[in-house]
């Protein structure tokens, strides 16, 4: 059962990654607005990552443990570094360079979150005791306390501004509250109270952020706008059809008529040249990774590793089902990448370095 779990990560994971450096190779093609140097990028990136996966998968999961606090700090640190003197790009203050090199600290804070949480909620017992100062007290620790902390990252991800992420943040983080074991009437009362604020959210986003929720609901109030990625992303996995245009055939590739082909609408060229079989393979693949990493979380024994397994398969899941929800106009567009597949070093590290985390824990004798 080990090993068997363990190749089927590397299996899955190493098949995605194909994917996506093909469909990479296309979008930057002979190409003047996406360069190729993205392509060679994503492939040093991905002979890398395989490195890194496998070193991550020896390395005792416990230490992470250790650290996770630690981690989490020095995290927030790096997301305030940003704010005070990142690097400007696209109307975003997201990154830094570390050596040479651009880095995204908010997708680290997707791991440190996680890492954080599953230490934080390994620790919290259950109260004995039934008077409401015990209620308030098991409240106060196991909700609105890692809620503020949460809320903290969310807050300065929001600033940059990086809606998407921020959000996802939120997912992770109810996700994880409600697999601690929180009591369902406590669950439900403080998603019930998200739902009663989130019209007052309308006020504090941004205008493109606005935006991107008006033409979600009606994309032809701005086609040449606002609108346009959207309405030609639909364009380009419809045409696709069953089968496909084929590898390097996709029009709406190839005569630049969409947009941000390379990250966020990755999966607009796989639509369009691999058809509805070439994109229920890449999601085959997903489910397959993420059943993975559920059957580690059934067999765990430690709940630390329980609970990280199933933060990393949560953001696994929603960013996923968000991204490919966005390219086909089910979603807003919120700018979340597609895992593996879309191009980004900074997204693509630290999934690499979950999935060694997936592969640890399928190794160790926590396992059944």
């Amino acid at each position: 059962m080990k090993r068997n779990l363990t190749q089927k990560i590397w299996i899955y994971t190493t098949l995605i990654i194909g994917m996506g450096l093909l469909a990479l190779y296309s979008a930057s093609f002979e190409n003047v607005r996406v360069p190729h140097k993205i392509f060679f990028d994503q492939l040093i990136c991905a002979l890398g990552g395989m490195v890194i996966m496998y070193l991550f998968g020896r390395v005792d999961y416990r230490k992470f443990y250790d650290a996770a606090y630690i981690f989490y700090v020095l995290n927030i640190l790096l997301l305030v570094w940003v704010l005070v003197s990142g690097r400007d790009a696209l109307g975003a203050r997201r990154w830094i360079d570390i050596a040479g090199v651009n880095f995204q600290p908010s997708e680290l804070t997707k791991l440190s979150l996680i890492l954080f949480l599953g230490r934080y909620f390994s620790n919290r017992r259950p109260t004995l005791s039934f008077d409401l100062l015990s209620k308030t007290q098991m409240l106060w620790r196991n909700l609105i306390w890692p809620f503020i902390l949460t809320a903290g990252s969310m807050l300065l991800i929001f600033k940059q501004p990086d809606l998407g992420t921020s959000l996802l943040l939120l997912g992770i983080f109810i996700v994880m509250v409600f697999s601690a074991g929180l009591e369902y009437r406590y669950f439900l009362g403080f998603l019930g109270g998200f739902v009663a604020i989130a019209p007052f959210a309308w006020k504090v986003l941004k205008p493109y952020q606005k935006d991107r929720l008006l033409v979600f609901l009606n994309p032809n109030i701005d086609p040449l706008g606002a609108g346009y990625t959207i309405i030609q992303s639909k364009i380009a996995v419809g045409s696709g059809q069953i089968f496909g245009k084929g590898w390097l055939s996709g029009t709406q590739n190839q005569l630049n008529f969409l947009p941000e082909r390379h990250t966020d609408f990755i999966f607009s060229v796989i639509g369009e040249e691999w058809g509805f079989v070439g994109a229920l393979l890449l999601v085959y693949f997903y489910f397959a990774l993420i059943k993975c990493g559920l059957d580690i979380a059934d067999q765990v024994k430690d709940k630390f590793g329980t609970l990280v397994t199933i933060g990393i398969v949560s953001i696994l899941t929603l960013q996923v089902i968000i991204n490919i929800g966005m390219v086909m106009g089910v979603f807003p567009i919120v700018g979340l990448t597609l895992p593996f597949v879309s191009y980004g070093r900074s997204s693509f590290l630290i999934f690499i370095i979950m999935m060694g985390f997936l592969i640890n824990l399928s190794k160790r004798r926590t396992i059944f």
